[in-house]
């Protein structure tokens, strides 16, 4: 697939209709023919950035050494069977809904202990560091398949505020590609999406613009490029209809759900979040990513509530990951500021926010043709270090999926006794990860997207998509 050179003058478009989110609108997309065993039509990825410890969740190891294992107990879940860790208890009744893949494993060297460069292997599902920076994931979906709503981004992500967003790329992809982030902090009774609106101009001075700019469209770039313009005249079209159309604001207005909705999904940052992807997914949004991390000054219920320490709150828990509260320990793996992996701001909010999704998505039928993942860059150690925390580990971890065909009930891969090596004959990688996505949305990973350079460049080419998934 070749990208048209309408691109380069997308900055035309931008100035002329004052769209300070560049990102915001994606040009026409190249759609892609279903292949394979297509049964996704959207996709949701939570990305619990920092390192999820696997055995703390969706692995426990009840047997393992006493000095090391965890203190939450595996509870029973609704697959005989199958147990979780009690952090998630509320999810546990909703596994007949999930596949647990126990067996993930990120064998590249030099990326399991880079938060950013693993990071951007979840985002784009490539190892960084080759010879071509590959785009996200997101926004290769954006460009092949667009969006189901007009007014809306194909690729959004929530709030894009985690350290490691900036790990996001556009890779060789135009500009218009790039995820377009909400940014700030949902539970924020003020909370808005910035330049959603006309703000300062009135609708008729608004359509004197937009016709002003048709005209200096036609005189630009004349009939010899009427291709391109065309195509730069459905942009415009879009970009208008995302300013002035009010199902944009509401597809972002939280508030407008039912109290007893946003009450079950939790009213910190992350329920919202995850109520908002959800959102966003009704609306028609392609790809939507979620990733939450608690600033130390947020709001639940819509008030002030602080964190004490509370700069690090994401998953690296190197240091006191059973802490009560939080850990005021100087230096060290992560330093001070970490919250207890059990604590509210972490698997208190997520379990609650998850088994929200999972019902609230399930119930509005949302789960047949979306596909939920939730992932983490890597696990953690199976033994505990000398400052009671976890650290990075690449050997074995796992990912949770629901949706889009994907058989519920279902366990794949194995650990050993501690959680920390793969036991079964099935072990899958980033890459096997990202192939699942694509294969899922019926994009052909064996037809090359093309650089600027007309190089060829095919997608997650070192992957193979999860069987089991399917």
């Amino acid at each position: 697939m070749r990208v048209s050179s309408l691109i380069s003058r997308r900055n035309f478009v931008r100035l002329g209709l004052g769209l300070a989110g560049g990102q915001m609108l994606s040009p026409p997309a190249v759609t892609a023919a279903p292949v394979g065993r297509r049964r996704a039509k959207q996709v949701l990825v939570l990305f619990e950035q920092g390192g999820v410890s696997q055995i703390d969740s969706w692995d426990p190891k009840p047997q393992a050494v006493a000095e090391h294992k965890s203190p939450f107990e595996p509870v029973a879940t609704s697959v005989p069977g199958l147990q979780f860790t009690r952090l998630l208890a509320r999810t546990a009744p909703l596994a007949h809904k999930l596949t647990i893949v126990r067996c993930m494993t990120q064998p590249t060297p030099g990326i399991g202990n880079s938060h950013p460069k693993g990071s951007q292997y979840i985002y784009s599902g490539e190892a960084p560091g080759g010879p071509v920076e590959m785009p996200d994931i997101s926004s290769v979906v954006a460009m092949l398949q667009g969006s189901h709503a007009s007014h809306l981004p194909s690729n959004i992500m929530v709030p894009g505020t985690n350290e490691q967003s900036p790990a996001t790329k556009i890779g060789f992809l135009p500009p218009a590609y790039k995820v377009f982030k909400t940014g700030g902090n949902p539970a924020d009774p003020k909370w808005t999406v910035p330049n959603l609106g006309l703000l300062g101009v009135d609708d008729a001075r608004f359509r004197t613009r937009t016709r002003l700019l048709d005209r200096l469209n036609i005189g630009l770039l004349g009939a010899d490029r009427a291709r391109d313009a065309k195509a730069m005249k459905s942009l415009m079209t879009r970009a208008i209809d995302m300013l002035t159309n009010p199902a944009t604001r509401k597809a972002f207005n939280i508030e407008s759900e039912p109290e007893a909705v946003r009450q079950r999904y939790g009213t910190g940052m992350r329920g919202r979040s995850y109520l908002l992807g959800r959102k966003l997914i009704e609306s028609g949004v392609r790809f939507v990513m979620v990733d939450v991390r608690e600033p130390q000054n947020s709001f639940r219920d819509g008030k002030p509530v602080g964190y004490g320490g509370g700069n690090n709150m994401n998953w690296d828990h190197h240091d006191a990951i059973y802490a009560k509260t939080h850990t005021n320990i100087k230096g060290g793996g992560a330093g001070r500021g970490r919250w207890g992996i059990h604590t509210w701001p972490m698997m208190g909010s997520t379990d609650q926010a998850l088994s929200a999704l999972i019902e609230d998505m399930d119930q509005r039928g949302l789960l047949e043709e979306t596909l939920l993942c939730f992932v983490t860059e890597f696990g953690r150690t199976p033994k505990i270090n000398n400052r009671q925390g976890r650290d990075h580990w690449t050997h074995a971890f796992s990912f949770a999926f629901a949706g889009a065909g994907v058989p519920g009930g279902q366990v794949v891969g194995a650990t050993d006794k501690d959680g920390g090596y793969i036991t079964s004959s099935q072990a899958f990688t980033i890459e096997d990860y990202a192939a699942t996505v694509y294969e899922k949305l019926g994009i052909d990973r064996h037809k090359p997207i093309y650089t600027p350079a007309d190089r060829p460049i095919l997608l997650s080419r070192h992957g193979q998509p999860i069987g089991e998934l399917f």
